[in-house]
């Protein structure tokens, strides 16, 4: 029975789709920890910094990976497979999806899906990740490691699931976390071969640009489930606990302004005033001017104009 239940959570890794149904009624707060195993090895990965060492090209790579996929998990797994906040071609779409999938955070369908039934239930019964609900630390990382969350709901993302690409992204979406592995592996070698002067090797570039950049980049996605909900000022009287939090805005590329973002789901954009950073809604800018994107939703002229 063990090893039957150990092949089945390894196939449920390599194809997410291969669920048990039943998973979502059957002990949904229960743990299945092979599942999980990758999440946890990548914290882990994180304590090997004492052998591998550190260079500043290692950091500056790890801050650079961890700065694309922030746009690509606020901008577009949020804002625009989520709420449809502005429009793209399908090649694009399809990059940003890929760039979203190599955060690790599951795939483009499954996010979305989850996203949107936490604004259907934002802080009332059915919202899988409310601090108000179900406490702090389930809401901040528990929620994401309950086998009853890990199937893609597809019955609310049926405007995605269209996309055959999408499909297969998400339904292998381990795939892209798995070649991450040696292709930071083997830039970090070549890197020690051809440009010995930087300081860095296959290990330390896997441990800085995979482990470390992955798992901060986690805990400042899932700090939006948490500490958003909990610890900020609210401009707007939303129905759920939602709250603006400027530090989290810098870190998240804007998703810090979240009583913002929770009046207005549909927006490209969740800074209102000129001083609430919003580097996602700066960027969405300038791939509109460059023709990338378009019809960006705005926010109404009286929310804009709106004393904190």
């Amino acid at each position: 029975m063990r090893t039957r239940t150990a092949v089945a959570s390894v196939v449920r890794w390599l194809d997410s789709w291969a669920q048990d149904p039943r998973d979502t009624e059957r002990q949904p707060h229960d743990i299945d920890w092979l599942r999980i195993s990758p999440f946890l090895a990548l914290h882990a990965g994180c304590l090997l910094v004492p052998w591998v060492g550190w260079s500043w090209t290692a950091v500056a790579v790890a801050l650079a990976f961890y700065a694309v996929r922030m746009f690509a998990i606020t901008a577009f797994y949020h804002r625009f497979f989520s709420h449809a906040a502005f429009r793209t071609s399908r090649p694009v779409q399809f990059a940003f999806a890929l760039l979203g999938a190599s955060a690790i955070q599951r795939g483009p369908l499954w996010w979305a899906a989850h996203h949107r039934m936490h604004h259907r239930h934002s802080d009332a019964e059915g919202d899988v990740h409310s601090p108000e609900r179900q406490g702090f630390w389930w809401s901040h990382v528990g929620w994401v490691l309950a086998q009853g969350n890990f199937r893609t709901r597809l019955e609310l993302v049926r405007d995605l699931a269209r996309f055959p690409e999408l499909r297969f992204l998400d339904r292998f979406d381990s795939l892209v976390p798995l070649l991450l592995v040696p292709a930071f592996y083997g830039t970090g070698e070549l890197l020690a071969a051809l440009a010995p002067g930087l300081g860095t090797n296959g290990p330390q570039l896997l441990v800085f640009g995979v482990c470390i950049s992955t798992v901060v980049l986690y805990h400042m996605t899932f700090s939006i489930n948490s500490i958003a909900h909990r610890f900020g000022s609210r401009r707007f009287e939303t129905s759920d606990q939602s709250r603006n939090n400027a530090l989290l805005a810098v870190f998240t590329f804007g998703e810090g302004w979240h009583n913002n973002h929770h009046r207005h789901p549909g927006a490209a954009r969740a800074g209102l005033r000129w001083w609430e950073i919003d580097p996602s809604w700066y960027l969405l800018r300038l791939m509109s001017a460059l023709g990338l994107v378009w019809d960006l939703k705005p926010v109404p002229a009286r929310s804009r104009s709106r004393r904190p």
